[in-house]
């Protein structure tokens, strides 16, 4: 409980599971119960999550995926050495309960984006065209949409970089992209804070706690979807205590 371990997203994925062994003998292939994982909370949850948490979940380990074909997603284990680092889940202590709006907002707004090309996806907008078109986007979508899409492209660009470093054996590369995936969803995708917040800012707190007591070793950002629940950090193994 508590632990924002896109616990929604693996609580989908493990009664799957289990119906899928008992009742399917085992014929539904864990990226299908990722998407049906999906549906339930799409569909009969009211909550517009994307796939990555569930399928994250379904197949395990470290892995990227390309969402490409959202029916048939490209699922690539990866291997990476953690010597020296703990993998650290920080709970902010902040309450998912009153946010479904704040989450529905991400997307909805990048659709608006996506709307005004004519395009279903922001994959299918160039960069280019995006930049180009930015004061009409500023006006007909706001400016929240605009930096939200900003931060699209900055981390599909990341992505492919974070996973040579891996491959290259560069971990302290792989950790300053964490950082700067951090850094671009507190600026651009804006899930830290959530909108008018002022007293309370769990989230915030925590990031800026990891900041402070790492000093510029290993590796933080939100987690997730963000805005409550939990920070990520790579932690040298003699700051954890």
């Amino acid at each position: 409980p508590g632990s924002g371990l896109s616990s929604s997203a693996a609580f989908e994925v493990l009664l799957g599971t289990i119906i899928n062994h008992l009742f399917f003998d085992g014929k539904a292939t864990q990226p299908e119960v990722a998407q049906i994982g999906q549906f339930a909370e799409n569909v009969f949850f009211g909550k517009p999550s994307g796939l990555m948490d569930q399928m994250a979940s379904a197949v395990g380990g470290m892995v990227h995926i390309d969402f490409a074909d959202k029916e048939n997603p490209v699922i690539t284990p990866l291997q990476a050495d953690f010597s020296g680092y703990a993998l650290c889940i920080i709970d902010s202590g902040a309450d998912h309960a009153d946010l479904t709006d704040e989450y529905a907002a991400i997307p909805r707004e990048m659709q608006a984006v996506c709307r005004y090309f004519g395009k279903e996806v922001l994959r299918e907008v160039s960069e280019e065209e995006f930049y180009v078109n930015l004061p009409a986007l500023r006006e007909k979508c706001g400016d929240r949409a605009v930096m939200r899409a900003i931060h699209f492209y900055h981390e599909n660009d990341r992505v492919p970089q974070q996973v040579a470093a891996l491959e290259e054996g560069n971990f302290d590369k792989f950790l300053a992209l964490v950082k700067e995936s951090g850094f671009s969803s507190y600026m651009y995708l804006q899930n830290v804070i959530p909108a008018g917040r002022i007293e309370h800012q769990e989230m915030a707190i925590a990031l800026g706690l990891c900041q402070q007591y790492l000093n510029g070793r290993g590796a933080y950002r939100v987690h997730g979807g963000g805005f409550a629940g939990t920070a990520q950090a790579f932690v040298p193994f003699d700051l954890l205590d």
